[in-house]
């Protein structure tokens, strides 16, 4: 893995173009839809076809991914006749990686000619009306660590991505959610499909119960490690976004309960329904 060449942790813009150009040179696709699989949900790439993959140790400044379930690789493929890049493993915060290089992709998707992102997680269910297994629709995101100081746009900002104080409000694309939620019925994924709020949190320790409480109070309805940061670059660099959330577990709420959360069981609850995540992503693929 390299670093980036300046002492603040900051990529130059020259460095995010040489990534791409290397990318270019190595594939002859031209995606416009980038895919960001979550936890287990890897299997994304699986359904493209005509791949190209490439492993993050191979392409010019790109970090590596070091958690259980990120594969660690960018696949480039067709879905459903549309061309589409796919990482398979995302970056963290917890990880050691600083916000900038938790986002390095994201640009470098923007320099590929990408317009639209769809982001997946697992998540926590923080909301007591949703189950395990449970998709949930991202309508909006608490960034916790972005609260306290850690939002990849600190810095010297570089026009040629986007404005100083880029909009949040408009984060995740209401036409992309409708089309969700049309080809979700159409999938019959609709019975457990949620729209809510996703709450970023650094990790990575799970919550502590009066954690869990206090974010419930703020209105989140699931809460995980990632996905806030990417969404950020995203439409800072002009791009619509789609959230999914997979429930893995609800998180613990109840002082008198004996459960307890861990990796292996998020992954295990992943692999149970990820088959209807990647169902609904491919069909969806066809809509934008």
């Amino acid at each position: 893995m390299e670093a980036p060449s300046c002492s603040s942790g900051r990529y130059s813009y020259e460095e995010y173009k040489e990534t791409a150009d290397w990318l270019r040179d190595h594939t002859e696709q031209r995606p416009k839809v980038a895919i960001i699989c979550g936890s287990g949900l890897g299997g994304l790439a699986d359904l493209l076809q005509n791949k190209t993959v490439f492993s993050y140790e191979k392409i010019p400044h790109f970090p590596v991914s070091t958690v259980p379930g990120h594969a660690g690789q960018l696949v480039f493929g067709s879905l459903q006749g549309h061309e589409c890049v796919c990482m398979q493993g995302r970056f963290h915060f917890y990880e050691g990686y600083n916000m900038q290089t938790v986002t390095f992709p994201v640009r470098v998707f923007k320099l590929l000619g990408v317009e639209t992102m769809i982001v997946t997680n697992a998540c926590g269910g923080l909301n007591t009306n949703y189950s395990v297994g449970d998709i949930m629709l991202i309508k909006d995101h608490i960034n916790m660590p972005g609260f306290a100081g850690q939002n990849p746009l600190c810095g010297r900002n570089d026009e040629r991505f986007g404005d100083r104080f880029p909009c949040m409000s408009d984060a995740y694309d209401r036409d992309l959610m409708a089309l969700a939620k049309q080809t979700a019925a159409e999938q019959g994924c609709d019975s457990f499909l949620q729209e809510g709020v996703y709450c970023m949190l650094a990790g990575p320790s799970y919550e502590t119960i009066a954690e869990c409480r206090a974010l419930r109070m703020m209105g989140a309805d699931t809460v995980g490690m990632s996905t806030a940061p990417e969404v950020v670059v995203a439409r800072h660099c002009g791009l619509r976004v789609l959230g999914l959330s997979l429930v893995t577990n609800m998180a613990v709420t109840d002082y008198d309960s004996h459960e307890k959360a861990n990796h292996k069981e998020v992954l295990e609850t992943t692999r149970h329904r990820a088959k209807d995540l990647e169902r609904l992503v491919s069909h969806l693929i066809t809509k934008i």
